[in-house]
């Protein structure tokens, strides 16, 4: 009995020390010196929320920046009122399958209708290939680069105006070294609207 009194004694400290106390003080710790990371990196504009900085959104017009595939499923899963819920997962499919090498042909051909000023240049592998997530927010300098003549065109601005839009919301590698640069796609597009300075 002594040992099961313990033993209870120990759980119920514990769970107030790892499940309790420690939830509360790196969740202080986080509100007070990374606010923004800490609830969802979300651009907010006057009030109005247009999504976070860390989840890609699906843009197919020619004037907003495309990102990368995205593999969204809005039919298998509904909430509690039948509404249908937005799934997105990595693909299942083989890069050497003739279903995946079709997607990729598919999205060549798209991006090469809607950028015809870029005539035969190689497309960047970013446009046409998804993320292991099917949500990553961002694409290569390269990638984006492909895009400004049509940005510039769509949205009645110079090619010198979109790149510099691009430039702003480009990120660096981490600490320098770590990584690559990379551009994000909901960024510039609030920008490209006006939305974002």
């Amino acid at each position: 009995m002594k040992v099961l009194k313990n033993a209870l004694i120990i759980f119920v400290i514990f769970t107030l020390l790892c499940g309790v106390v420690y939830t509360a003080v790196v969740t202080g710790i986080a509100q007070l010196f990374f606010p923004n990371q800490a609830n969802g990196s979300i651009i907010d504009v006057n009030g109005v929320k247009y999504g976070s900085s860390l989840l890609a959104q699906q843009y197919t017009d020619d004037s907003h920046m495309w990102g990368r595939i995205m593999n969204l499923d809005v039919v298998t899963f509904k909430d509690k009122d039948g509404k249908t819920l937005v799934y997105s997962a990595p693909s299942n499919l083989s890069p050497e399958s003739e279903e995946y090498a079709q997607l990729v042909e598919q999205r060549v051909e798209r991006i090469k209708s809607a950028n015809p000023e870029m005539g035969d240049t190689p497309i960047p592998e970013d446009l046409v290939t998804c993320s292991g997530s099917g949500l990553d927010p961002h694409i290569s300098p390269a990638a984006a680069e492909y895009q400004v003549k049509r940005l510039a065109r769509a949205n009645d601005m110079t090619e010198d105006v979109v790149r510099a839009v691009i430039e702003k919301c480009t990120d660096g590698r981490f600490l320098g070294i770590f990584g690559e640069e990379t551009v994000n796609v909901l960024e510039v597009n609030l920008m490209l609207d006006g939305i974002l300075e």
